[in-house]
């Protein structure tokens, strides 16, 4: 079945069924949070095991799935939803971004390959990537500010909240970002 519509609620029409597999907690939370406010029907998961088993279940028809997990690689997923519904529309993310692991990952279904920190809107438009669907441009889009300011914080949690580390991530002078966590979120 080839999805061939004018919009996102048409697609959505057909199938909503949504799995998302991170295990970057706040991260799956925020955008299994988002993507229910678009209208899919989400099934949210942390590791490729669990990922499995919900395939295993039901395939669903739009997966957004981790590259690197805990407990494997997140590739194993795609093909398994591919096995089992070759035309579900699936997006690979991952902080490690390299053009051999989207070479794969697009052998092996995805329809798109997003470095992180993807937003929504990011992902909406690489599910409707090579179709005749043009999504609505955002109505209230993150500044350029906000989007840094989440990378910042995004890198510091996974830093366990270490200033010096962080800083040595980010390439920036530890002082500098003090100042910078310190000040509240830009519009």
């Amino acid at each position: 079945m080839e999805y061939r519509m004018r919009t996102l609620e048409d697609l959505l029409a057909v199938d909503n069924s949504l799995l998302l597999l991170d295990d970057d907690k706040a991260f799956l939370t925020r955008l299994e949070r988002a993507m229910e406010k678009r209208g899919f029907a989400v099934t949210a998961v942390d590791s490729v095991a669990a990922g499995m088993a919900a395939v295993a279940e039901s395939a669903p028809a739009f997966a957004v799935v981790d590259m690197r997990l805990e407990d494997g690689n997140g590739l194993d997923v795609i093909s398994a939803i591919h096995e089992k519904r070759p035309e579900a529309r699936v997006v690979m993310l991952t902080g490690y971004g390299n053009i051999q692991t989207a070479v794969t990952a697009v052998k092996l279904g995805a329809v798109d390959y997003l470095a992180k920190p993807a937003d929504a809107d990011d992902v909406v438009k690489a599910f409707m990537q090579g179709d005749e669907i043009k999504p609505e441009p955002p109505d209230n889009p993150m500044s350029a500010d906000r989007v840094r300011w989440e990378h910042i914080q995004r890198v510091y949690e996974l830093c366990d909240r270490n200033v010096s580390e962080t800083a040595r991530r980010l390439n920036m002078h530890r002082r500098t970002l003090q100042r910078i966590l310190s000040k509240r979120a830009p519009r």
